[in-house]
């Protein structure tokens, strides 16, 4: 499970540096699905869906620390510290990254995903 759900996670980063985040999201949510993002606002899928398709593009990710907390045979979260990066001029994003899934007609479905930043020391 691990690995199917780390996968995902790949997936949906990779789509985010590639452009192809709303299409992807859009596939992977939940109809009811929302995103707690770092910044304090909370999207639902077609807000996800809307906003990526405006978003540029991360240039790369990393994922650190991933842990996975079963919550039975078709519902898990995966907790980790990503770190995404746009430009080498920006800050990057340094964050606590939940996401619940759930499985639907045996596809794996995302139906919360939240960032909680990590601040940076001075």
């Amino acid at each position: 499970m691990l690995d199917e759900l780390l996968g995902l996670e790949h997936q949906g980063w990779r789509s985010l540096c590639d452009s192809t985040g709303a299409d992807f999201y859009g596939r992977v949510m939940t109809s009811d699905g929302v995103m707690v993002l770092s910044h304090g606002q909370v999207f639902d899928r077609q807000t996800v869906i809307d906003s990526l398709n405006e978003a540029p593009p991360w240039r790369t990710y990393d994922i650190d620390d991933e842990r996975l907390i079963p919550l039975g045979e078709d519902q898990a979260i995966l907790v980790y510290t990503g770190r995404a990066y746009r430009e080498e001029d920006e800050p990057s994003l340094v964050a606590l990254m939940s996401s619940v899934y759930t499985r639907q007609e045996g596809t794996w479905r995302l139906a919360l995903y939240q960032q909680t930043p990590i601040p940076t020391e001075p």
